[in-house]
């Protein structure tokens, strides 16, 4: 498969089925982040690996969200989203967020040297770091999808984070992004109805 085409087959997908991931194909896609371009050269990037089942219980028992889709819709509806393909994404997306970190054949924890306080950078180069670590797992879902397996991110709420910091044991320096869920689909599984768009009218030559 070339890459144009894993790129056009990569989907998000939040119903996994129970097929396993071999080690060699983790590995492999992990090596595929890896080759991502890297802000300071050294690609100060980690990735713990979470397969135990009540391990990966404990890191999602601090997410709180609607656990069905009317309650789903109610927060769409405070959102004021009003755009169909938008608001059915979210709808059918949100009351999955702690199930498809559970049931994904791989959970994986990008890690990444953040020097300074991420949350209140001084500046834009100060987001380096974290613009990088989104190239390496961009990569990995690229690489995922040319080997058939799909995956999904969430990005933690703050409490979230400080305690997957804490039950994960990441040191000073290190922070991480988002939990990457990655599997074989569910026979379930959809690829939800996008907004449209065209490159052309995404193009603007040589000023807005």
């Amino acid at each position: 498969m070339d890459v144009y085409q894993a790129i056009a087959n990569r989907k998000t997908i939040r119903d996994f089925s129970q097929q396993e991931i071999p080690a060699g194909i983790i590995q492999k896609v992990l090596s595929a982040g890896l080759q991502a371009p890297s802000n300071d050269h050294l690609r100060q990037w980690e990735f713990i690996l979470v397969q135990d089942r009540v391990q990966r219980e404990l890191l999602v028992s601090k997410i709180r969200h609607p656990k069905d889709r009317k309650a789903a819709t109610a927060v769409v509806n405070r959102w004021g989203l009003t755009i169909p393909s938008q608001r059915n994404v979210y709808i059918e997306a949100i009351p999955k967020q702690s199930q498809m970190l559970l049931d994904a054949a791989a959970l994986v924890i990008p890690c990444f040297h953040a020097p300074g306080d991420l949350l209140h950078p001084d500046s834009l180069s100060a987001l380096n770091s974290f613009a990088s670590i989104w190239c390496c797992i961009e990569n990995i879902l690229i690489a995922a999808a040319a080997e058939g397996i799909f995956g999904v991110t969430r990005i933690p709420f703050e409490p979230e984070r400080k305690h997957v910091r804490r039950i994960l044991k990441l040191p000073d320096g290190y922070e991480f992004p988002c939990y990457l869920a990655l599997g074989y689909p569910a026979e379930n599984a959809q690829r939800l109805e996008q907004y449209p768009f065209s490159v052309a009218e995404k193009i603007h030559l040589d000023r807005w």
